[in-house]
Order: C-alpha cells, then structure tokens, then sequence
C-alpha cells in the first residue's frame, strides 16, 4: 500500500497501485501547479485511491476545460488530478507520497515547454508535447 499526504498532514490517503503511466511533466500547468521545474505523476484508478482524512481540506480548480487540479486549501500542496475524459482514473502528484515506490518515470513529458534555465540529466524517453498512446 502508498501512503501520502499533503505538507500540513490534513489531506492524507491510500493507495493500491499500482502506478501507471509514471512521467515527469514539463507543462506549464505542472510547472506551476507545483512551483517546480516539472511535476512526477503517476496514473491510478479511483477504486484503488483512498482519502484517509481531509476530505474538508480539498479544493479543486479547473485548469483547462474537463482538468480538475485537486489540492489542500490549508498549504497548498497539489494531490492529484482528475480528467473528465477519464472519469475512472486519477493523476496522483508523486511529491506528496510518504511511502516509497519502487516503480521509476518512464519518460519525460512536454519538454517542449519546459523552460530553458531548466536542464534534463537522464536518458529517459522526451516528448515534446504528450507520449503516443503506445509509448
């Protein structure tokens, strides 16, 4: 089981796993939806996500037509992500997990707008904009 939490403890959840589709995100709503150069997310299924306490602290913005950010609107911190075109899964925030995971990011996602003070040091797969769907 993965266990995370937001910074101020009030948001806490579970999940089953497992985690899918691992990326690190260089859009410019990841950027700074996280205040990073790139947000790690990770894909799971709403029947294997779990709010353990905090249901009161979360508060959502629609970032782009059907995207849901979902964050603590104590401190802040992003949880995940919700799609309407993909209503039985979410996108967890990975800098929020309390356990660890042995599962690794696949590629690098958006690279084409991630900014140029930003450098990239592995030799994972880049995609300028979003991975074929095979990838």
């Amino acid at each position: 089981m993965i266990q995370g939490s937001c910074l101020c403890g009030g948001v806490r959840y579970e999940v089953d796993g497992p985690l899918q589709a691992m990326a690190c995100c260089h859009c410019n709503e990841c950027r700074k939806a996280s205040g990073a150069e790139f947000a790690t997310n990770a894909t799971v299924s709403v029947e294997s996500f779990r709010l353990i306490a905090g249901e009161e602290l979360l508060a959502e913005f629609e970032s782009s037509q059907g995207q849901a950010r979902v964050f603590c609107r104590r401190c802040g911190s992003p949880i995940l992500k919700r799609s309407a075109a993909r209503p039985d899964q979410v996108r967890l925030r990975l800098g929020c997990l309390d356990s660890d995971i042995d599962e690794r990011a696949l590629a690098h996602v958006f690279v084409g707008e991630k900014p140029n003070w930003s450098e990239i040091h592995d030799e994972l797969p880049r995609f300028d904009t979003a991975p074929p769907s095979n990838a």
